[in-house]
């Protein structure tokens, strides 16, 4: 079983971009990418909300997310937020393990 959370970051003037590169750029990103539990965390932007930056977040369950919720980068990432004015949605994804019935329409 794994977990995947989409966090949508809306802001103002570019800041859900500038706030994801900084991500990025300052290493914290990869810094989450390296915690044990870890599977996906990845930045997107949707093509028709230039406002809005979307996380990717995956974890192999919901141990993994509570140390990464409980480790000292929710503090770095809770002052990025702040500084860029971010407001979040989310959703939650909980993977099945029996396959799934979209494999048949995915062309890989």
């Amino acid at each position: 079983m794994s977990i995947t959370v989409h966090l949508f970051y809306h802001g103002e003037n570019g800041s859900a971009l500038k706030f994801a590169r900084e991500m990025e750029e300052s290493g914290i990103a990869d810094a989450i990418r390296a915690e044990e539990g870890n599977l996906r965390y990845q930045y997107f932007q949707p093509l028709n909300d230039p406002e809005t930056v979307l996380l990717i977040d995956s974890w192999r369950d919901q141990a993994a997310i509570d140390a990464h919720h409980s480790s000292p980068m929710m503090g770095q990432l809770s002052e990025l937020r702040n500084k860029y004015d971010l407001h979040m949605e989310a959703e939650r994804f909980v993977s099945a393990d029996a396959p799934q019935s979209d494999d048949a329409f995915l062309r890989k």
